[in-house]
Formats: structure tokens, sequence, C-alpha cells
């Protein structure tokens, strides 16, 4: 077998999945991830894997290989990315967003950040290992699924309600949305690994109320019913509650103890990244949709909206109790998508691997724990036992704004982040 550096080929791994079109607007009708599913399993198999492509639905694909570790006592390593990407708008890019250009030292295109590149950064490690026969001291289980971007209905769920044997001895893992650097001023740059994730409660709610004239009066009237209920959620001032996770974010960022009543200055002090450690203080709900009526002079018996609420781990109790009081007993609630809240510890010989591993190609830099306010595949995983972090590693220039390409437009990854992270994740395999 001829070796493979996958420093050379982490880019063209990266932009040739960007070409391929895997776009989920969430309703199934899109051109799936068949074909990317059938690049990765031809990449990995030709390093002597055995890859399975397993589909959910017709094109619903997702890829699932081990690699057997030189120490079989030892638990399982899950590796896992997501293939599908969000829809897009080309013309708002200033670079097609299915081109992989390579522009202004950067990869271009939808999937570059979310999350075609950590999927290309661990094509081109298990490549680069395998081909010169090193193997990992554990089993490493590789998961490229479906579905992230709308809930994982036809990946990581369908893949641990119907496949859990395939992921089998696996007890810990790694994925997105976490090891990147954030440069701080005079604090340098530091490493934001994914320790914690918000839960998710996507609500349809409805009024009813009684059918009339629009020029009558009606005191039974659905959509002001609803309306009032949407106001008091959305305007409604959720209290901060420091997680274990927020209080070790602001501990080794800070280097001392933030009380829930200086939280907010704090965040303030963070400068972009404030928007991603705000949404973390507090459970939120957000007013997405609303729907009623279809004649002006009509009143309608039944008025809907949706919310976007997301929970911290440990308050889903108080967050739906709040949420029930607030929309009072005129107006109900159902789900139209809810998911657990997972956090773990950031200790552990898991968690010095990776900081080691950043240590070693960025000497200084300081692996931080964070929660993120979105949500996973790591949620379906961690119904199995395994507790996860997100560590796709990248070293950013200061001036880019990495977490607000994330479904965003002009989407890109520094060609040398790539490359450092097929650096770091090596190294990382070496010491977990």
């Amino acid at each position: 077998m001829i070796p493979v550096n996958g420093e050379d080929e982490v880019v063209e791994l990266c932009r040739d999945l960007i070409r391929i079109d895997s776009t989920n607007a969430g309703d199934n009708s899109g051109p799936g991830e068949r074909q990317a599913a059938e690049y990765v399993a031809g990449r990995l198999a030709d390093v002597g894997l055995e890859p399975r492509i397993l589909e959910s639905d017709s094109g619903r694909a997702s890829v699932i290989a081990r690699i057997e570790g030189t120490d079989r006592t030892r638990d399982g390593l899950l590796l896992h990315g997501h293939l599908d990407v969000v829809p897009f708008d080309a013309a708002d890019w200033r670079h097609h967003p299915l081109s992989g250009e390579i522009a202004d030292g950067c990869v271009w295109g939808r999937g570059a950040v979310d999350m075609k590149d950590m999927d290309a950064m661990i094509l081109a490690v298990v490549r680069q290992r395998l081909s010169a026969g090193r193997r990992p001291s554990r089993d490493v289980v590789l998961a490229f699924t479906a579905d992230e971007e709308a809930g994982g209905h036809y990946g990581a769920q369908w893949l641990v309600r119907n496949h859990a044997d395939l992921f089998e001895g696996c007890t810990e893992a790694i994925g997105e949305v976490g090891g990147f650097s954030v440069t701080m001023g005079d604090k340098g740059r530091v490493y934001l690994i994914e320790a914690a994730e918000k839960g998710i409660a996507w609500m349809r709610l409805t009024a009813k109320g009684r059918a009339g004239h629009g020029s009558m009066l009606n005191d039974e009237n659905a959509v002001t019913a609803l309306a009032e209920a949407v106001g008091r959620l959305g305007r409604y001032r959720w209290p901060v509650r420091l997680t274990p996770t927020v209080q070790a974010f602001f501990e080794e960022v800070f280097e001392v103890e933030v009380k829930a009543e200086d939280a907010e200055e704090a965040v303030a002090a963070l400068g972009p990244l404030a928007r991603m450690i705000g949404a973390t203080l507090r459970n939120t709900v957000n007013p997405t949709m609303l729907q009623a009526g279809y004649k002006a002079n009509v009143i309608p018996q039944v008025a809907t909206a949706h919310v976007d609420g997301r929970f911290l781990p440990g308050y889903e109790d108080e967050f739906f109790q709040t949420v029930d009081e607030l929309l009072g007993p005129d107006v109900a609630r159902e789900f139209v998508y809810h998911d657990v809240a997972v956090e773990t510890s950031f200790k552990g010989p898991l968690v010095k691997a990776m900081a080691d591993a950043l240590q070693e190609e960025d000497p200084g830099a300081r692996a931080v724990p964070y929660t993120l306010s979105g949500g996973t595949d790591l949620k379906a995983f961690s119904t199995l036992g395994i507790r996860g972090y997100g560590f796709a590693p990248l070293r950013l220039p200061e001036d880019l704004d990495f977490s607000g390409m994330f479904h965003g437009i002009d989407e890109r990854v520094p060609v040398d982040s790539l490359q450092f992270g097929v650096r770091v994740l090596d190294r990382f395999l070496d010491y977990c």
C-alpha cells in the first residue's frame, strides 16, 4: 500500500466533499447523502477497511466502519461527522457554495465549516495511519451520518435504534463544533471544546376560539389568545443558570470564579465570542412562525405558532414548568422535535489527550470547555452511554468570524487550519 500524507490530501478531500450536493432542507426531498457516503466508503476501502453504507430511506445514507485497535481490552472511541449540509442561495456567495474553490488561502463552500472540513480531516488521518500500518491502541468506530441538520431522524437516531451493535464497546466520542481557536487579546489563543449541549424543544402552540364575523364582538378570539401567549414567551427574561461547564469556561478564561449576577458582564467582555457563550447562560424560547385565518373579515377558530426552545442541562423541568405558566390555560403545546441536553465533565484521559495534542502543535494553547447552544449527533449517541466532546481542531486567524459562518454565507476554512487539524487528530489518536 502506498503511504498517504494526510496533510497533502486533506484539502482535496474537503473540496471533493463540498462539490457533492448533500443539502438537507428537512423535508426528505433533497439529493440525500448517498453520493457523499459512497465517496467516503471508497476512501476508507482504499486503506483496507470494510465500511458499511446503511440507508434509512432512499438516498439517506450513513457510513460506518470499525478500525480494530491493538489492545482489544480497551473501550472503543467513536469519531463522528455528518454528511448533510443546510441549503443555500448561491447568489449571496462570493464563490459558488458547491465549487470547493480555493481563494484567499481558504477552501470555500457549503460544509467547509459545518462539517465537511472535519469529515475530510478524519478521512485524511485514517488514511494516513492505516496506509502506514499505524493502528490505534483502542478500537475506533467511524460514523459519517445522514440528516444531522434536521435532527438525525434518518441518520444518527435511526442508527442508534436499528444498528446499536455497530457501536458496541464505544464509551467516548468526538465530533463537531469544538476544538477551534479563538484569540482573546492578551490571553492568547484558547481552543473551545464542547462538553455540553442545550436540549431542544421545537413546539407547536395552538389556541382555539369561537369562529365568527370580523365585524362582531368576540371575546373568544384564538388569534388574540395566541398572540398574547407568544408575546409573553418571547419577552420573558429567563434567569441566569450557571451549569458546571459554563462555570468551568469562566474559570478557565478569566481565572476567577464568576457569579451568576456577574455573568452577563463577563460575557460582554468576550467580544465576538459573546454571541456563542451568551446563549448558554439561560434557557431560551424564540417564536419563529405564526399562522391563522384565511380571510380578513373572518375570525378563525384556530391559531398556531411555532417556537424554538432550548434548555440547559439539568434545567429541563424548570424550563417546561415556566413555558406552561407563560402559555396559560388557553394555549396547548405539542412537540415538533424534542431532544435531550447533554453534559460531561471536562477531565480524564480523553480530555488530556485533546489538550496535549493541541499544545504539541500550538505551544501555549489552552483547551477550554464550553456549552453549545445548538445540538449535534452526540445527543443520539449519548443514549448508548457514550460521553462525547466537540473536537474538530482548527487553528484559526484572529479576524475570522468562524462561529458566524455556521449556516451562513461565504462559508470557508483556511487551508493551513485543515492541515493543522490533521496533525492534531493524528497525535490525539496516539495519546488517547
